[in-house]
């Protein structure tokens, strides 16, 4: 990874008022965002992301993105397990506390994903433009495995709850529901609403950041009670689900930057989704473990360190 990866990535826009929220976190500055704009941040980065791969998406056959759909199913079935695993060998968690952190893990984050499309954009790294299908595809498979590796013997697992919670949860609408709509209208229909979802993006970004900063920076008090072996994990699953998701894409043929944005997938972390999936099917798992793994420690790391990562090997194996 060369110094003008890392710098591109840590001096970025985006991550710099990421950086400013933690700053005033710790510093006990009032930067909360109020949650009508939060709120409504959110639908725009969801609304924005599905409209552009909708549009991506009318100029693609359906042989050209199969094989890259069905790849992206396998990892978010294998993503999870994996992180299961692995957590039963590093951490001391129970069961059911495994499978919670499986099923924030097999999901993706909207914002790392945002994050990693504004990095290849600013150095001009072309990628697929329906990379967007890929990270609504990922995003349940991932969340339901989790929840099954919790124990479907569960008596409070509520299934059919959890699961509607799942496919009806605003990140999934949006996002599925931005591809029809960017599928419906093409390029002609997009060109008119170009102004809004274009320009503005990595500044709505930017303020959505800014928020993510002050909630993670909240959380960093709770890293060193998750215990060292729940940190290592939180750094080192994103490296090795990140290399695997670079390496998939490549073997299903995708360009450089759709490989990274792969990557980018299978490393990060739900905190929007998953939370609320497993809030309802597993409500004795530790939300603060969890979202103090996922927000606190795997998403600053990924958007500091892990997509310029990602990156650097999609160019090694990517011809």
């Amino acid at each position: 990874m060369s110094a003008e990866l890392l710098t591109a990535s840590i001096f970025s826009v985006p991550v710099l008022a990421f950086a400013l929220g933690l700053v005033a976190a710790l510093i006990r500055a009032d930067l909360r965002l109020p949650e009508a704009v939060y709120q409504a941040t959110s639908i725009y980065l969801l609304l924005a992301i599905g409209i552009k791969g909708g549009v991506a998406l009318r100029e693609q056959s359906l042989l050209e993105i199969a094989g890259p759909v069905g790849a992206t199913i396998a990892l978010g079935i294998i993503t999870p397990i994996f992180a299961f695993f692995m957590l039963r060998l590093m951490t001391r968690l129970s069961r059911v506390d495994r499978g919670a952190m499986a099923a924030h893990f097999g999901s993706t984050s909207l914002v790392t994903f945002t994050v990693a499309l504004v990095y290849l954009d600013v150095m001009a790294v072309p990628y697929e433009g329906y990379m967007a299908t890929l990270l609504a595809v990922m995003e349940v498979p991932g969340i339901l495995v989790g929840l099954l590796l919790a124990g479907r013997q569960s008596r409070h697992a509520r299934w059919t709850t959890s699961t509607r919670e799942v496919f009806t949860s605003r990140s999934v609408v949006l996002l599925v529901g931005g591809l029809a709509i960017g599928a419906l209208a093409g390029p002609v229909g997009y060109e008119k609403v170009e102004p809004f979802f274009g320009a503005p993006f990595a500044g709505v970004l930017a303020l959505f950041l800014l928020e993510m900063g002050i909630l993670a920076g909240k959380r960093l008090g709770s890293v060193r009670d998750a215990g060292w072996g729940l940190l290592a994990f939180a750094l080192l699953f994103p490296l090795l689900a990140g290399a695997l998701g670079v390496f998939t894409g490549a073997a299903v043929g995708l360009s450089q930057g759709g490989a990274m944005v792969l990557g980018v997938l299978c490393a990060s972390a739900s905190y929007i989704a998953a939370p609320a999936a497993v809030r309802l099917a597993l409500p004795t798992a530790n939300p603060g473990i969890t979202l103090t793994t996922s927000l606190g420690i795997t998403f600053p790391f990924n958007l500091v360190l892990g997509i310029p990562i990602y990156w650097a090997i999609a160019q090694t194996v990517v011809s």
